[in-house]
């Protein structure tokens, strides 16, 4: 394959991802450049599991792995990807976009679809958050970057990390150390999603685990207590409130849609069993009450924008910031010092008078 000079178009704690031209064809590709360091078994092992999982799925909703490519002045693996110009955290980080309740519909419908996908297939995401969700011209969206996925038998108990999903989309049993979950770790991360495209904001951004699960308990109440006898981890007892938490989420949201609300509700269960699955989610009211999810090609033509886009923004505004502050700074310090010397000079006239 023979690809253009391809421009960063993100960065990741593992990889980065280019923008290129495939000469032979003339098509736009992502390529994900994994960094191996020093061939560590551990980098290779992932790496392998997730272009094995890649290669198991295969929906309009999920990323499709076109190819693999070696570079032959390196060592370097790109995984070959088709092109998508936009990732929902960029778009919901573009200044004047704000999602109507219909093309909500039609994001949450498609995420839900590739959720029931992979989880039909044995695959869990783990890592759902706006950042992963790419969207092209077209308006279809397809779930990206399975690099913390894995595979998973739910009818067999099985010992899997707790140190999955970004913080603010981690669902309260990881945060408390539980090894042993499924499906519905993904359907959390979904519900702060559609929160978080219905409000435009991220719902519970929280700084540290503690943090996080604090706001997590605040808006979802905190658990029962059967809920804390089963879990039977080490990091309950620490965690575990002195005095119970209410469940608020409809009062906080009472604005939403109340099909919107009755789904949000059940995604954001805070025990994992009542958070129901990907199926029985698409077929709650929120889809087949009016105004319908609208068709993805009718959603609005947006500039190229992803969540590297954002934060490139906002890294020249902090600069442009400094740069103004330190030069506000100059010249405050200018002022004072020619301050100083008039008042000098007038010490200097008043003693010759």
């Amino acid at each position: 394959v023979s690809l253009s000079r391809p421009s960063l178009i993100g960065q990741g704690t593992y990889s980065s991802v280019y923008k290129a031209r495939d000469l032979e064809n003339g098509k736009i590709v992502a390529l994900k450049k994994v960094r191996f360091a020093n061939m560590d078994p551990e980098s290779v092992r992932f790496m392998a599991r997730e272009i094995h999982i890649l290669r198991r799925l295969d929906n309009p909703n999920v990323i499709k792995l076109e190819g693999l490519v070696t570079s032959r002045m390196s060592s370097s693996l790109y995984l070959v990807f088709e092109y998508m110009e936009h990732d929902l955290a960029g778009l919901a980080a573009t200044p004047g976009i704000k999602f109507t309740e219909a093309q909500v519909k039609c994001y949450m419908h498609q995420l839900l679809s590739g959720l029931g996908h992979c989880h039909s297939r044995g695959v869990l995401h783990r890592d759902i958050k706006g950042a992963n969700l790419l969207l092209d011209n077209n308006g279809a969206l397809k779930i990206a970057d399975f690099g913390l996925a894995t595979f998973f038998n739910p009818n067999q108990k099985q010992n899997l990390t707790s140190r999955v999903v970004t913080l603010w989309y981690r669902p309260p049993e990881l945060l408390l150390g539980a090894t042993n979950y499924g499906a519905t770790v993904d359907l959390w991360s979904a519900g702060c999603i559609l929160a978080e495209l219905l409000s435009g904001k991220p719902i519970m951004p929280g700084r540290t685990e503690v943090e996080q699960l604090h706001k997590i308990f605040k808006l979802c109440g905190s658990p029962s207590e059967e809920f804390w006898a089963n879990l039977k981890l080490s990091r309950a007892t620490i965690f575990k409130p002195q005095h119970p938490y209410r469940r608020c989420v409809n009062d906080v949201y009472k604005d939403f849609p109340p099909s919107a609300l009755a789904l949000l509700d059940r995604l954001l269960a805070v025990e994992p069993d009542n958070r129901g699955t990907a199926a029985s989610a698409l077929e709650s009211e929120f889809f087949t009450t009016k105004p319908y999810a609208c068709d993805p090609s009718s959603l609005p033509k947006y500039p190229p924008s992803k969540e590297y886009d954002a934060k490139l923004r906002d890294e020249e505004a902090r600069r442009q910031r400094a740069a103004a502050a330190k030069g506000h700074e100059s010249e405050t310090g200018r002022r004072k010092q020619l301050a100083a010397q008039n008042g000098t000079i007038d010490l200097q006239q008043s003693a010759l008078l």
